[in-house]
């Protein structure tokens, strides 16, 4: 009760005039940002941060909120239509999203994705309401083992689902397990696979690569046969979801905001693990499996509910713990204590204003997000009435522009050209990409959680399967794996024995 007497409080304070502003101007200024390739809601808030020196905290992490499910929405736009995804969490909804587009559904994935968002943020602020305290204890109780497991348990599941192979799908994982060795050892300081190169030491950014194999090796495999396909313009088609796309997303929308919710109030969460686990599940669930990697709503709908929701579940270890579990989280954790406060368990006593203000704002964008695009998904869709070449230039343009921003140095220019050769020839030879970024984004991860999970073991293999928790997920994973051979078994049980004679 003392939550929803809070929440009231908190819209109070968000539906101020000047709050309102600054939630709206969030919110359009995170999905214009999100929609330029590469810069994702991280760099957004990044570079606004210094905008807000001269507003009240309030007023400052109102427009932060807006900014960063703006910039989510943002970047599963150029996700859907352009095959870029603006940030990681958007990756998932190129593999359904961009095929709906080149059939001329583009508009109806941009408005299923942002229901999505919409139903993902209200599910996932209502659970941050009532279960803060107790998912943020249970968080504690996390440790390296199950952390390393969510992550075994995340490069089996995107290996085993997407493509044809599992064989080239683990070749793809291990492409970007090697490119998230590159810069120092976290442990020992030695550097691996930088050449000798003080600018690569830091490593390989994750917006470089997702960029590079994406918007860059899409580039390039659209130029090498440019001249063998027609170039004609793909329809945008009707902007609403009809009777029997609602029918097919409103399960994967009330499912993803349970999936995705968890998994971002977690340590070392994110939306990454939870929209591919969406992806799986909706995959699994639905009765369309044929329409899976040719255009299937589900794939959006799903993941996008699982990638807005667990937003609201990153504010939860970030504003009751002080522990950022993304890179948005981490930006926000530094504009805190830019204003002098220090997100903990004493925040919500100190500074109750700020937070359920914060809190009652994200319900406010997220209706703002909702009006906002809703009316402009055909605007975004007419994006591909644009004669390829101008697009595709367009893309490379500013994918450039946003492999440069990371680190202003010219060798990342030179990096996001490598890993898109690396891209165009994954795609000649039929190597799924999204392996290869997950690899990138939770190697290094994993790596860091089996090491300190030896070091509390005293290098015990044991060590990495000694909690209920992590059984448990390791039992899930060998499911994964024994599956299609139970599968094969059962099949060929079934079939019915040939004819004798």
């Amino acid at each position: 009760m003392d939550s929803l007497n809070s929440l009231l409080d908190g819209f109070g304070t968000a539906l101020t005039p000047i709050n309102l502003l600054w939630a709206a101007l969030g919110v359009l200024l995170g999905t214009a940002i999100g929609v330029l390739p590469g810069i994702g809601p991280a760099m957004a808030v990044a570079l606004l941060l210094p905008v807000t020196y001269g507003l009240d905290p309030t007023g400052a992490f109102i427009m932060f909120a807006g900014i960063y499910y703006g910039a989510m929405f943002g970047g599963s736009t150029t996700s859907i239509l352009l095959n870029t995804p603006g940030e990681s969490a958007a990756v998932v909804a190129a593999i359904e999203g961009n095929p709906m587009a080149k059939a001329g559904r583009g508009a109806q994935a941009l408005a299923a994705a942002a229901v999505g968002h919409f139903a993902g943020g209200m599910i996932g602020t209502i659970l941050l309401v009532v279960l803060a305290p107790t998912v943020a204890a249970l968080a504690v109780d996390i440790g390296a083992p199950d952390y390393l497991a969510l992550m075994v348990l995340a490069f089996i599941a995107v290996t085993s689902v997407l493509g044809s192979s599992r064989v080239r799908g683990l070749a793809s994982l291990l492409i970007g397990l090697t490119i998230g060795l590159v810069g120092l050892d976290s442990m020992t300081g030695q550097q691996r696979l930088t050449f000798g190169s003080l600018q690569l030491a830091d490593g390989v950014d994750v917006v470089i690569v997702a960029v590079g194999l994406f918007a860059i090796g899409e580039a390039l495999w659209v130029a090498a046969h440019l001249r063998r396909t027609a170039g004609e313009a793909i329809p945008v088609g009707r902007p609403w979801l009809g009777r029997e796309d609602v029918k097919r997303t409103w399960k994967p929308w009330l499912r993803g905001p349970f999936i995705g919710f968890p998994f971002g109030a977690i340590p070392a969460g994110g939306a990454e693990i939870p929209t591919f686990l969406s992806y799986v599940t909706e995959k699994r669930l639905s009765k369309h499996k044929d329409q899976f990697g040719k255009g299937a709503v589900e794939g959006v709908a799903g993941p996008e509910a699982a990638a807005s929701a667990s937003a609201a579940g990153t504010l939860v270890s970030m504003l009751t713990l002080g522990l950022p579990t993304t890179a948005v989280a981490a930006v926000m954790l530094a504009a805190f204590q830019q204003y002098g406060i220090q997100p903990g368990p004493l925040l919500f006593e100190r500074e109750p204003e700020l937070v359920w203000g914060l809190i009652a704002s994200l319900f406010v964008g997220m209706v703002l997000l909702l009006a906002l695009n809703l009316p402009l998904a055909p605007v975004w869709a007419k994006l591909l009435r644009i004669p390829r070449p101008y697009l595709y230039a367009g893309i490379l343009f500013f994918a450039a522009v946003g492999a440069y921003a990371v680190g202003g140095e010219a060798l990342d220019l030179v990096v996001l050209l490598v890993i898109g050769l690396i891209g165009l020839g994954m795609r000649r030879y039929g190597l799924p990409v999204l392996p290869a970024v997950i690899g990138v984004i939770l190697g290094p991860a994993a790596e860091q959680q089996l090491r300190r999970a030896l070091q509390i073991s005293d290098g015990s293999l044991t060590g990495l399967v000694n909690t209920p928790f992590s059984i448990t997920v390791y039992a899930v994973v060998a499911l994964l794996l024994a599956w299609p051979l139970l599968r094969r078994a059962v099949t060929l049980r079934k079939r019915p024995a040939p004819p004798k004679g």
